[in-house]
């Protein structure tokens, strides 16, 4: 994703080298560190790796869809491929805390994978929240309290914004 969207931003070709250079060196760095430490300690690390990539993806897909002179309907799907990868994001960091944590992420004991964190993250994220699955710790609470706030900004600003600019060609 990231790649992809460094490749697609209108950076200058030579900061576009480096944040190709940055992802491919992190990630070979990241995959080593998987491969040398314990099972839960290399998932941690690749989680957050991958959150870490997410929210690259997210910078650089909003800073393009901002850059844009007129809204279009590529701009407003831009915002929402951001929404959605905003969720991907949240759910790396749950499943990072899970592995690193020491305990389980969810309350109850419910053991977690990548379903449930990405179901628990998008109900969050739209403050949908059906209750089944609960942050047990406050650091986890904490978290999916900024999702839910980061959540709605998102969609109260950017998105409505872009919507509302909408003009559609003649």
């Amino acid at each position: 994703m990231a790649l992809l969207a460094t490749r697609s931003s209108r950076e200058e070709p030579g900061r576009v080298r480096l944040a190709v250079l940055a992802v491919i060196g992190g990630s070979v760095i990241v995959l080593a560190v998987a491969l040398a430490a314990t099972p839960e300690a290399g998932a941690g690390a690749a989680s957050i790796w991958s959150g870490l990539l997410a929210l690259l993806t997210v910078v650089l897909v909003v800073s393009r869809v901002l850059s844009f002179d007129t809204v279009t309907l590529q701009s407003i799907f831009g915002a929402l491929s951001a929404y959605l990868i905003l969720g991907l994001m949240f759910a790396s960091i749950y499943a990072a805390m899970d592995h690193l944590g020491g305990a389980h992420f969810f309350a109850g004991g419910q053991p977690g994978n990548t379903k449930t964190f990405q179901y628990f993250s998008f109900t969050t994220l739209t403050t949908l929240g059906y209750g089944d699955f609960t942050a047990a710790g406050s650091a986890g609470r904490a978290v999916a309290v900024l999702e839910a706030l980061t959540g709605q900004i998102f969609l109260a600003t950017l998105v409505a914004r872009l919507v509302a600019a909408f003009r559609p060609r003649r």
